[in-house]
């Protein structure tokens, strides 16, 4: 069984995101190949939890981010502006 199964949940959060990632597809990947003992998977399975969950934090986190950054990017438009590109010829 690899080492990254038997890691400490607490180090996900040293992880970059593509190791997680890649921890993460490794974990499915023993997981649908049946040669895993059922203690084996079980642990497998709680570490793929695991890092699935931080991934979605991570994901939904640089989302807000990237939320707040296109909302400073628009400019609200005042009862001043008017737009012409919609008058009659």
């Amino acid at each position: 069984m690899p080492e990254q199964i038997d890691a400490k949940p607490d180090d996900i959060g040293q992880m970059t995101f593509r190791q997680a990632m890649a921890e993460l597809d490794g974990i499915v990947a023993q997981l649908e190949s049946n040669t895993l003992e059922l203690e084996d998977s079980l642990a497998a399975y709680e570490r793929g939890v695991a890092l699935l969950r931080n991934l979605r934090a991570r994901l939904d986190g640089a989302h807000q981010k990237v939320d707040v950054l296109m909302g400073e990017l628009e400019v609200g438009e005042s009862d001043d502006v008017i737009d012409t590109t919609l008058q009659k010829a």
